[in-house]
């Protein structure tokens, strides 16, 4: 979900949030792609202390904190943080808050850092690279998951694939219409923001859709042997 205010001018989650939220309990994106593959990369989360940033309604937060993760998350959106807090609990330390100002975090605050579909809607990442990095402890992870920078040249096959670009689709979230607008960038850009940031790639991953997905959507993936919807990484801060 976004979480800068230049984001949310366009992409204004708040006017589809329980839409959002429903749709993607079960979607073939989310719930057998996006959050099965952003687990896996978590790996072992006991004890650790994790920042779902651009929570949405809380589906990764509250995985992650069934596992043992000692969970904090944020959202620009006032009306995702409110359902995540009804499906997390009062107790759950959700904030609302935008990634492009200084976080309300201290320093070295986190063990990891779960971006999940934030970054592809910001024209810039430098800001908000650099204050992942700084709540991250050194050593820490930031575990992300943005649009596949081919899958603009796929759905644009005359743009440009090495300009940063601004452009919108629309969608159907449990029948509301809405729209989303984002960025797209070759990779080359995507990695050299990393490393600008001070970030270290540890794992680029390209996976394939969580088991059970082709018997549950099987003429979404019929005849497919590539799924290449998102790009995975996990970064290491330096």
């Amino acid at each position: 979900m976004p979480v800068t205010s230049e984001s949310h001018a366009e992409n204004d989650y708040d006017a589809f949030a329980e839409a959002y939220a429903a749709e993607n309990e079960t979607s073939l994106i989310n719930a057998y792609y996006a959050r099965p593959a952003i687990l896996d990369l978590a790996g072992d989360v006991s004890g650790r202390r994790i920042l779902d940033a651009g929570c949405g309604a809380g589906p990764l937060f509250e995985a992650l904190r069934d596992r043992g993760a000692d969970m904090t998350g944020f959202d620009l959106s006032a009306k995702m943080v409110e359902l995540a807090r009804k499906r997390l609990g009062d107790d759950a330390d959700l904030r609302v808050a935008d990634i492009g100002k200084p976080l309300p975090f201290p320093d070295d605050e986190f063990d990891d850092v779960i971006a999940a579909l934030v970054l592809h809607y910001l024209e810039d990442w430098a800001a908000p690279l650099a204050e992942l990095r700084r709540v991250l402890k050194p050593g820490g992870r930031l575990i992300l998951a943005v649009n596949h920078p081919l899958s603009f040249k796929l759905l644009y096959p005359e743009a440009d694939y090495f300009a940063t670009v601004k452009w919108s689709d629309e969608y159907s979230f449990n029948g509301q219409r809405a729209e989303l607008t984002y960025w797209h960038r070759p990779l080359h850009a995507m990695t050299d923001a990393f490393t600008a940031a001070g970030f270290r790639t540890a794992v680029v991953s390209e996976p394939h859709p969580a088991p059970g997905a082709r018997e549950r959507f099987p003429e979404e993936l019929a005849g497919k042997t590539a799924f290449l919807c998102f790009l995975f990484f996990v970064l290491e801060a330096a």
